[in-house]
C-alpha cells in the first residue's frame, strides 16, 4: 500500500496532506473549503417573469375580480366568525379551467374562504364548492 506523504499547504504554510492542487498552488483539506467559499460566491436565480399569455389572463381576471366585488360586497357564505364584507373570490370548480368563469364563484370574506378551503367536504355539502368534473 502506497503511504501518502504530508507536503506544504500553500496556503496555511503547514505540513499537511494534500487535499487538492488548484493551480499549481497547494491546499489542505481546511484551506481549500475556505477558498472556494470567498472566492466564488454563489449565484441566485433569477425568478421566470410570468410569460405574455398568463399576464394576459391576470390583467382579465383582476379586472373581472374588481367588478365582481363591487356587485357583491356582501359575504355568500356567512358561516360563524363572518365579516360580512367580501374580500376574496372563492372559485368554486377551482382555479384551473375554470379561473376566468364567473358562475362559478362565490363572494366570501377571508375567514369563510379559510374554512371553506381547510374543509372541502363540508363546503361540497353547504354547496360553497363542486367537483372539477361535474357539469
Amino acid at each position: 500500500m502506497i503511504e501518502k506523504k504530508k507536503k506544504l499547504c500553500n496556503n496555511c504554510n503547514t505540513e499537511q496532506f494534500i487535499w487538492r492542487n488548484y493551480e499549481g498552488n497547494r491546499y489542505c483539506k481546511s484551506c481549500w473549503y475556505k477558498s472556494k467559499e470567498t472566492k466564488k460566491p454563489l449565484k441566485q436565480k433569477r425568478v421566470n417573469p410570468k410569460s405574455k399569455k398568463m399576464q394576459a389572463i391576470d390583467t382579465a381576471y383582476s379586472q373581472l375580480r374588481k367588478k365582481f366585488l363591487q356587485s357583491k360586497p356582501m359575504c355568500e357564505a356567512a358561516l360563524p366568525g363572518c365579516s360580512m364584507q367580501s374580500t376574496d373570490v372563492h372559485h368554486m370548480k377551482g382555479r384551473g379551467v375554470n379561473h376566468l368563469v364567473v358562475k362559478t364563484w362565490l363572494s366570501v370574506c377571508r375567514s369563510c374562504h379559510t374554512y371553506i378551503e381547510e374543509h372541502p367536504e363540508e363546503a361540497i355539502e353547504l354547496g360553497f364548492s363542486q367537483k372539477r368534473n361535474d357539469v
